[in-house]
């Protein structure tokens, strides 16, 4: 499941340096989620970072995008497969 930020969110900039796959930025208005970047953190924490650190509890599971732990896990892998791809042809360069 991708979390989703709600119009509750008072944009202090606190979620998004959390995120270890760069999914959450800066909307139009609030912050928001890429859903095919979250994984939840599954790959690198135990929980959800952003949630964690979320003074105002606007984050939330987000209907639209449900996922189990597998496949959670599935996403966290090829992220990172595609960062290392990216950071070793970037090396070779």
């Amino acid at each position: 499941m991708a979390l989703l930020i709600t119009d509750e969110c008072i944009n202090c900039d606190v979620c998004e340096p959390e995120c270890p796959n760069d999914a959450i930025y800066m909307g139009p208005e609030i912050y928001e989620i890429h859903p095919h970047l979250c994984t939840e953190c599954v790959g690198h924490h135990e929980e959800s970072q952003c949630v964690v650190v979320c003074p105002v509890e606007c984050i939330l599971v987000d209907p639209d995008h449900t996922e189990t732990r597998a496949q959670l896990q599935a996403k966290f892998e090829l992220i990172t497969a595609d960062s290392e791809d990216n950071s070793s042809s970037n090396a070779d360069q």
